[in-house]
């Protein structure tokens, strides 16, 4: 069994991923591959896709509710490796709930985890 998120992406499909500027300037030890984003405003840079009136991030690879990655996983910024998903250690979250919800994925549950775990260390 797969990681859950790796069966959805539906976060990466539903909010604007906006973040400091520093963090695509490789100088100041940012990460982010500066050409995958767009500037949002004076401080602000946003991932290319995400600032849309259907949001789908440009790093986002796969069909979305089957299989996906993410194309910068080590270089994500930080509001994407903020978001957690609901359950996985132990609370619900909004965010996971809502973006899976918008393209008509059913939250995760306790359930989900509780699986993924038994199948991964077994």
């Amino acid at each position: 069994m797969i990681h859950p998120c790796l069966r959805c992406g539906a976060c990466c499909a539903h909010f604007r991923v906006a973040f400091h500027w520093s963090e695509a300037d490789f100088g100041l030890g940012g990460v982010v591959p500066v050409e995958l984003t767009e500037k949002l405003d004076a401080h602000r840079l946003a991932m290319r896709g995400t600032w849309a009136q259907r949001p789908h991030c440009i790093a986002l690879e796969g069909t979305l509710g089957e299989s996906v990655r993410c194309g910068i996983y080590a270089r994500r910024p930080s509001v994407c490796r903020d978001v957690e998903p609901s359950w996985e250690n132990g609370n619900s979250s909004a965010q996971c709930d809502n973006s899976r919800m918008a393209h008509g994925l059913e939250p995760l549950t306790p359930q989900d985890w509780i699986d993924f775990a038994a199948v991964n260390t077994a």
